[in-house]
């Protein structure tokens, strides 16, 4: 009998410790930090990618709407936005990388902005990578206009860019 108890008590503490490390896992994939009842469009300029294999995040500074320059807050420096997508080796089969999103690249992107207001979101549809000039230098989208709206455009992913909502 001794024995008997002694297995329900590991098996139970096996239990416990399994459920410990699923609660943990389970949150990092829940969508509940992205109000997903609003949606943004940006274009940007990436500042950088983070290969992050859960969810690979692209850092970019949107650019304002006469499409010339980076929105900058009070102090002059660049905002900076995140958006999060599926892992890494999932995003390279769409063509997202570190190297075909390399600093400095154009694209626009719509998604579910963080319920607290934090300058990060979850990617929604389409993004569409501006093309580079002769020059390797991206070619941004008219003043009011997406990545979508420059000839030769590079689209990935399927559904175009959202509409925005408030």
């Amino acid at each position: 009998m001794n024995v008997m108890n002694r297995m329900q008590g590991k098996w139970h503490l096996a239990v416990v410790a399994s459920l410990a490390v699923a609660a943990p896992l389970q949150a990092h994939h829940s969508f509940a930090p992205f109000d997903q009842t609003k949606t943004m469009v940006f274009t940007g300029v990436v500042t950088r990618v983070n290969p992050d294999a859960n969810h690979l995040q692209i850092y970019f500074a949107p650019m304002n709407a006469e499409r010339k320059n980076v929105e900058r807050d009070a102090k002059g420096e660049a905002i900076i936005w995140e958006v999060e997508m599926a892992g890494s080796a999932a995003a390279a089969q769409e063509g997202v990388s570190t190297t075909s999103f390399a600093r400095g690249t154009v694209f626009s992107v719509g998604l579910s902005p963080m319920r607290n207001g934090d300058p990060k979101g979850l990617r929604r549809g389409t993004i569409y990578k501006c093309p580079t000039g002769p020059e390797g230098k991206a070619i941004p989208p008219p003043a009011g206009k997406h990545c979508d709206s420059v000839k030769d455009h590079l689209a990935i992913g399927q559904g175009g860019l959202p509409t925005p909502s408030d």
